[in-house]
């Protein structure tokens, strides 16, 4: 078995599509040179693409001593971020954690997240899991303004101050900020706490390998050296596995498949989908072009959305992410009443079922006319999620520069924000406030 990422394309590109390939791949390597040469629009922002090769044996060892601390002090540890500032360490976290952690006691915090909704129920019930117990926040914003993280900071370090004092806060609150503006940053200088930076020319969906995902990574108590040397293997070896994907991809896009679903065969990946929906969503998604990313979650799925991707309309592509070996083996039992008709499969492993479940759903979607992408990881652990990261990550930069935009920005997402804070009355939104007024009444 291959101890890296892999591609397979067999089921998703035909002879038919060899010409398109063969211009696709120039158009790749020119995608790839502009962005590795840092002369493609927002070249500003390309701090994660040697990030790996950079982190410095100083910096992790400050992050693991930070993280042990946090450890030792906290029954639970909120991580207060919104978009790349809480996904990528949630799909990381999730993917290593046992599925049930959640019911069972064991050492060190349990992490929560905050800060990436303004559902004020979910605040509440939040507040009422940490309350009595000693909590610790790791609080992550550039400019510690954004609405959802400033909301649930405000609450969240105002109750740790009345519960458990000021000293144990300021201890046990830290800042993943700006390395010198910005109101976090203040607020941070002002009371002591301790603070990591993230880089300026690293975007948020980019930052999984910054302290924005190693400190909370390390936090849950996974080993976030691993992590990085999956990255560093990517960054250094894989670029075949990287241009194969974002060739094929764009191949698709081209023949009129306009929507990439991921697919995987693993519940401990959900969050991982999560994560690259908002990769390639907030990358490509400009000039009204970008390819729709969705997911799904089998077998779970294949009792709802499954209809829809086997006979439904012919605009989709599926890439199914595969994992080589599972932690642990089930085997099924013989049963000598065999009620339920399984004893086909006694002494099966409940692995080997599922991937069975996978191929024979893979070649049943192909014959329906969806395309089918095959990645490959041989475990779900720290070296290969790592490798997983960066693989996505410099698809997406290239494949955003293949599509003719700047993969790096997110201009559309303001625009939800300008008419919110008009709505709430925020200073400086007079005027909009108006005219919306003005609009709702006709």
């Amino acid at each position: 078995m291959s101890n890296s990422i892999q591609v397979i394309s067999k089921y998703a590109l035909g002879k038919s599509d060899d010409q398109r390939i063969k211009a696709l791949s120039a158009t790749a390597l020119a995608a790839k040179h502009t962005l590795e040469s840092g002369s493609g629009a927002g070249n500003d922002f390309l701090g994660w693409l040697h990030l790996p090769t950079n982190i410095d044996e100083q910096h992790l060892q400050d992050i693991e001593a930070c993280a042990a601390r946090m450890r030792q002090d906290c029954e639970y540890v909120i991580t207060i971020g919104i978009g790349g500032s809480y996904l990528g360490a949630k799909c990381v976290i999730e993917a290593l954690s046992d599925h049930f952690a959640a019911y069972k006691s064991g050492n060190g915090p349990k992490i929560v997240f905050a800060g990436s909704n303004i559902g004020e129920d979910y605040l509440y019930d939040l507040m009422d899991l940490v309350r009595g117990h000693k909590f610790g926040i790791i609080v992550i914003s550039k400019s510690g303004t954004t609405t959802e993280p400033a909301i649930a900071f405000r609450l969240f370090k105002e109750m740790l101050e009345k519960q458990e004092g000021k000293e144990f806060a300021q201890r046990n609150i830290v800042a993943v900020t700006d390395a010198r503006r910005g109101a976090l940053r203040g607020l941070a200088t002002q009371e002591g706490y301790k603070t990591y930076i993230i880089p300026d020319n690293v975007g948020g969906r980019f930052s999984v390998l910054t302290p924005v995902g190693l400190l909370p990574i390390a936090v849950a108590g996974f080993d976030i050296r691993a992590l990085v040397i999956g990255a560093v293997e990517m960054e250094i070896n894989g670029n075949k596995q990287i241009m194969e994907y974002a060739i094929a991809r764009n191949v698709l896009y081209q023949n009129g498949k306009k929507i990439e679903i991921l697919a995987n065969f693993t519940p401990r990946l959900h969050y991982i989908a999560e994560w690259w929906k908002q990769l390639y969503g907030e990358s490509e998604g400009k000039q009204h072009k970008g390819i729709f990313p969705a997911s799904v979650d089998f077998t779970t799925d294949l009792h709802s959305m499954g209809q829809w991707i086997q006979d439904g309309e012919r605009t989709i592509f599926e890439t199914v992410l595969s994992v080589g070996d599972q932690q642990h083996e089930v085997i099924i039992p013989r049963d000598e009443e065999d009620l339920d008709g399984l004893n086909y499969i006694a002494g099966k492993n409940v692995d080997y079922v599922n991937k069975m479940a996978e191929l024979g759903t893979r070649l049943a979607h192909v014959d329906g006319g969806v395309p089918n992408l095959l990645i490959t990881m041989p475990a779900v652990n720290e070296r290969y999620l790592g490798q997983l990261i960066y693989f996505f990550e410099k698809a997406c930069g290239i494949s955003g520069y293949m599509l003719g935009v700047n993969p790096f920005d997110q201009p559309g997402v303001e625009a939800y924000k300008r008419n919110m804070f008009a709505l709430l009355n925020k200073p400086g939104y007079e005027e909009q406030s108006a005219a919306i007024q003005a609009r709702l009444k006709k």
